[in-house]
């Protein structure tokens, strides 16, 4: 054994997971570093999931175990929820890919257009990192510029035109990114987040096409935006002309049925979707003011359009997943539960870091979760607390990775599994659930402490 992540934690793993071990050895002559996403490498081993149903998932060792990545967060309704299931299998049996347009496609973009305040038309796509690059395209042909801008630590999928900046380190303000090329990095302006002032001012310099933001800050909340700041950001670009795009792949009918924009009272340009979009299957979509999205169509009035072909781009079954979503979702109940979920939890784990006199805190907002360790401050008094005042500098940094692989597998040990620093709560998650999470927490900081991970 490598001992990578303690010794008594490494021993216990090994020998509740033993045939994701083997699973791992064999993925590793497969699958660089052994696996197909970079958020589920961990050491020495990640486990293997058979099935799951509602916030639960059981592993091919048959362990029980409450899931908190939530599909990537695709997930608000859980795990396997019936009403999606029977549409999905319902659609399998008529077909899954025609080759053409159906009605299906239709329903689920009348929904989008319903619940999204900036929905006027809509695009589909087979993912978040799509819908992203669409919307850059598309205010460029839109405005005849080229130039882009963004926040530092926000992160809008894995491609090139805005990979960078995504996640510290911050100090290189040259965010260099390995297999990006210079002209791509140049068209991208990044600015730190929570600053109109320092938005006013690389807006006059650099007159970009648009802004993007993600909804609920960087990296869905590592660093959340400040009260007002979405609003500010709204009437900054307006009176600017610079169009403004939200992420919302992550927030989208999870925060509130319209997203942080709903909640925000705010209309941007244009907003990327993903995720709960598509109920948990691949899909995303672009949409926004009809006359930015006309950029797609032919013979549209920029005399010039966007091409968009897209093998998968509303294919039957996820739209089939995602009307049923939707539906389920529109009354705003799922988005409360999870929320509830989600403060319950962040309460009952700052709770024990306090009664264990641990230097870590926990914060978030909505149904995310976030975990800070090495924090130095005071403790948390309600759950509007963020860390040292929401300092950027202080929030968006590089962790340990060996007690970050050490706390996760401390919390599956103890039958949980939490998405590396953060959590999503979903619909499917019960007062029990919470409680055993809390407990399961407890125990795991027993563990990290007893393998002298912390003091």
């Amino acid at each position: 054994m490598s001992q990578a992540v303690g010794q008594q934690i490494e021993t216990e793993f090994f020998a509740k997971f033993p045939t994701s071990s083997q699973m791992y050895q064999r993925a590793c002559t497969l699958f660089p570093s052994g696996v197909t996403h970079d958020g589920r490498y961990m050491q020495p081993f990640p486990i293997y999931v058979d099935h799951a149903t509602g916030s639960h998932k059981y592993d091919v060792d048959g362990n029980d175990i409450i899931d908190y990545w939530s599909g990537h967060g695709a997930l608000i309704m859980g795990h396997s929820h019936p009403q999606m299931v029977k549409a999905v299998q319902d659609q399998v049996a008529k077909g899954t890919h025609f080759g053409a347009c159906h009605e299906l496609e239709l329903e689920w973009g009348e929904l989008v257009r319903k619940l999204v305040p900036s929905g006027e038309m809509v695009r589909f796509t087979s993912s978040g990192t799509e819908a992203t690059m669409m919307a850059l395209r598309v205010s460029r042909i839109a405005t005849g510029k080229t130039k882009v801008m963004k926040f530092a630590g926000h992160f809008h999928g894995w491609h090139d035109l805005l990979a960078q900046a995504a996640e510290p380190p911050h100090d290189d303000k040259t965010y260099k990114m390995p297999g990006v090329t210079h002209g791509v990095s140049d068209e991208l302006i990044i600015v730190r987040p929570n600053d109109l002032g320092l938005v006013e001012k690389a807006i006059a310099e650099h007159d970009p096409a648009c802004i993007i933001v993600e909804a609920t800050g960087s990296r869905w909340g590592v660093v959340p935006l400040e009260d007002g700041f979405l609003q500010g950001l709204r009437q900054l670009t307006a009176d600017k002309g610079v169009l403004l795009i939200m992420d919302e792949v992550i927030s989208g009918f999870r925060v509130a049925p319209g997203g942080m924009q709903e909640v925000c009272g705010i209309v941007p340009d244009l907003t990327s979707l993903a995720k709960i979009v598509a109920g948990g299957l691949p899909g995303g979509c672009l949409t926004g003011r009809a006359d930015l999205m006309q950029a797609i169509a032919f013979d549209n009035p920029f005399g010039k359009k966007m091409k968009h072909p897209g093998t998968y781009n509303a294919n039957p079954l996820s739209a089939a997943a995602g009307v049923s979503a939707l539906k389920l979702i529109e009354n705003g109940e799922p988005c409360r539960k999870a929320n509830e979920s989600g403060a319950k939890l962040r309460m009952g784990m700052n709770e024990v870091l306090t009664r264990k006199n641990v230097n870590w805190a926990v914060y978030g907002q909505f149904s995310i979760i976030k975990v800070l360790p090495g924090y130095d401050g005071p403790r948390p008094v309600d759950d509007k607390f963020v860390p040292y005042d929401n300092d950027f500098d202080r929030l968006d940094c590089k962790h340990d990775a060996q007690l970050g692989h050490a706390f996760r597998c401390a919390l599956l040990l103890n039958g949980v599994d939490w998405f590396g620093w953060g959590a999503m709560t979903t619909a499917a998650h019960t007062d029990e659930d919470i409680s055993f999470t809390v407990n399961a927490f407890e125990r795991a900081i027993d563990a990290l402490r007893a393998d002298g991970f912390i003091d």
